[in-house]
């Protein structure tokens, strides 16, 4: 399973560290050391973690904004069919769906919890795995 530091989950969830930390500190995301000492957040509590901030609206203090129409966040679900999948990706207050073949899915390594960058032209959204 991928863990993120606080860094990289303030940088998914469109808030600073600073806000991360304190989060972490109140024991609204799980968080657990690595042997440098350093705190992680593992792949699918900071996904869910996601979810449930984004459905609360935030905090009043993200900030989030799309640059040339690309949305680094987490996955947070992935449907699997024989040939087709649905991935859902919380780019901080952003929920995208994408729709892309099962063999893409298997390829990127896209599970619950893993970082990617939804990538919007027109009506596709396309799916990079980070």
């Amino acid at each position: 399973m991928q863990s993120y530091t606080i860094g990289q989950a303030a940088r998914l969830l469109g808030v600073s560290p600073d806000t991360a930390r304190r989060w972490a500190d109140a024991g609204r995301v799980a968080t657990h050391r690595d042997e440098t000492g350093r705190r992680l957040i593992d792949g699918k509590d900071l996904a869910a973690f996601s979810v449930e901030l984004a459905k609360s609206g935030g905090d009043g203090e993200t900030s989030y904004t799309s640059v040339r129409n690309a949305f680094p966040g987490i996955v947070t679900a992935v449907k699997l069919g024989d040939v087709a999948a649905q991935v859902e990706i919380q780019a901080g207050p952003h929920r995208l769906v994408s729709l892309l073949t099962r063999e893409a899915v298997e390829e990127l390594g896209l599970e619950v919890g893993v970082e990617a960058t939804a990538r919007v032209k027109s009506t596709n959204v396309h799916i990079d795995r980070a």
